[in-house]
């Protein structure tokens, strides 16, 4: 951190971290920074950190016009959450801020840990709360010793470049949050716990006090309170170096990305890896690849472990064999020379009964049921919108004898030949599903859409691009 950096107040830093999300305002436009992000939302435990934050949001909220909520997650896992629900309730009222909260339950908290059992579920929450009140901006009050404590953890575990990268000041976080929208902000990751507790003690700002913040059995309270006071008596002012190390680390990661989404435009076979392109890559680099196409689809990060045998299996298997690999989220397997990433389907009934469905005009159905998403995306060729509104459709998986006529010029072909010409493996054909409406086959995934339904002027195909609804199935990998 520089030396202009951090004499910076605390109002300082806030104001030029929010500033710093919004384009430069013109000179006729007003404020930017109001009109980007009219509500904006603070994480409000009550402890010492986010009632700092509440305090320095509230007064920048007043000054740029924009509305603060602030909403506070009860996880149940102290007798006192309670009181801390209600203290936080009347700060807020004291404060003129509109106030939300949620109580949730742990899930997964005997794999996963307490700690991050919480984290998860307390993310999620928030991500609701923003959903709920319209907030695409969403505070949380970590800070420099945070950063530095969450590179020591990530290094203790033995993570790679990403894990070293620490806290961004901002992103997307779209999978933790379950928000695509919203973007999560950390506007006093440059200022130290030192200077929260300055600001607290003389604004008189109060702050709950948790007990779990004390008990050393947590990872990082273990370090905060053994470890870091340790590091500061040998090594003064080691966070600042943290951080700057931070820094070093998210920009090879970005170098790491490039290259990686580089290599993956040079591999890909269709929507699959291509086997022999993968070949001609050096071990760091595909293993490179293979970590940021499986982050591209939200799924866990694997163990270098895991990744070894993939990396393994994928390059050292026979030519025929039809090998498949287990991750936590999926299945990654290869099929004549292309790696395809499968889910995990779940058991559902192969005989389950058709679901049926109206269009309104959304983008997008989830089906459970099947495991996936049926998209509805304009196009030049496909189905009138007008019809497709007013037909009652199913979806549901083949029973058999069902044909698909792909082009007027071309026969109908039953999906068990169009499975085989296009290559689609064996065990992804009994969960590609079919959309019907009443008795017609309108689309089989993984094949396409059945000419003979699709909009025609004159019986001839519409040839202006978007007037059509295209149909696409995109299965769950979870």
């Amino acid at each position: 951190m520089s030396a202009s950096r951090s004499s910076l107040s605390l109002t300082e830093l806030l104001t030029q971290a929010l500033h710093a999300l919004s384009a430069p305002p013109a000179a006729d436009q007003g404020d930017t920074f109001a009109r980007r992000f009219p509500r904006i939302a603070v994480a409000y435990s009550g402890g010492l950190d986010s009632s700092v934050l509440l305090h320095l949001a509230a007064a920048f909220a007043r000054t740029q016009g924009v509305q603060l909520l602030a909403f506070h997650i009860h996880h149940g896992l102290s007798a006192n959450a309670d009181d801390w629900q209600q203290t936080c309730r009347q700060t807020c009222a004291a404060l003129d801020v509109q106030f939300d909260t949620s109580n949730i339950t742990l899930a997964n908290r005997d794999q996963s840990g307490v700690e991050e059992a919480a984290r998860l579920g307390r993310y999620h929450a928030l991500g609701q709360l923003c959903r709920q009140h319209n907030v695409e901006l969403l505070l949380t009050a970590h800070h420099l010793d945070d950063q530095a404590e969450t590179v020591l953890l990530q290094m203790l575990r033995g993570s790679g470049v990403a894990g070293m990268s620490g806290m961004d000041q901002a992103n997307g976080a779209a999978e933790l949050l379950g928000n695509a929208t919203l973007l999560l902000a950390r506007p006093l990751l440059a200022a130290s716990r030192q200077q929260l507790e300055d600001y607290a003690s003389s604004g008189n700002v109060a702050y709950v006090e948790d007990e779990s913040n004390q008990d050393t059995r947590y990872a990082r309270n273990a370090l905060r309170h053994h470890v870091m006071p340790a590091l500061a008596n040998f090594f003064p002012g080691f966070q600042e170096r943290f951080a700057r190390a931070a820094g070093h680390a998210q920009a090879a990661q970005r170098l790491l990305i490039t290259l990686a989404a580089q290599d993956l435009a040079a591999s890909l076979d269709g929507e699959y890896l291509s086997v022999p392109a993968l070949r001609r890559l050096d071990m760091d680099r595909l293993d490179n690849l293979l970590r940021y196409w499986i982050a591209l689809r939200g799924l866990r990060m694997p163990s270098a472990a895991w990744l070894l045998e993939l990396r393994t299996q994928l390059l050292e298997a026979k030519e025929d064999a039809q090998l498949c690999v287990t991750h936590p989220d999926c299945h990654i397997r290869r099929y004549r020379e292309r790696v395809f990433l499968t889910p995990r389907h779940p058991a559902f009934d192969q005989d389950a009964e058709p679901q049926p469905f109206v269009w309104q005009g959304q983008a997008s159905i989830h089906f459970s049921q099947f495991s996936g998403t049926l998209f509805f995306e304009p196009a030049t060729y496909g189905f009138d919108p007008a019809w497709l509104r007013v037909q009652s459709m199913s979806v549901c998986l083949r029973s058999g004898g069902e044909r698909v006529k792909l082009a007027l010029n071309r026969p109908g072909k039953s999906l068990k030949y169009h499975y085989q010409s296009l290559d689609i493996p064996a065990w992804e054909r009994p969960y590609l599903p079919i959309v019907f409406a009443g008795k017609q086959l309108l689309y089989a995934a993984g094949i396409g859409m059945d000419c003979q339904a699709q909009a025609t002027v004159d019986n001839g195909i519409i040839p202006i691009a978007g007037t059509c609804i295209a149909l696409r199935w995109q299965a769950d990998l979870r």
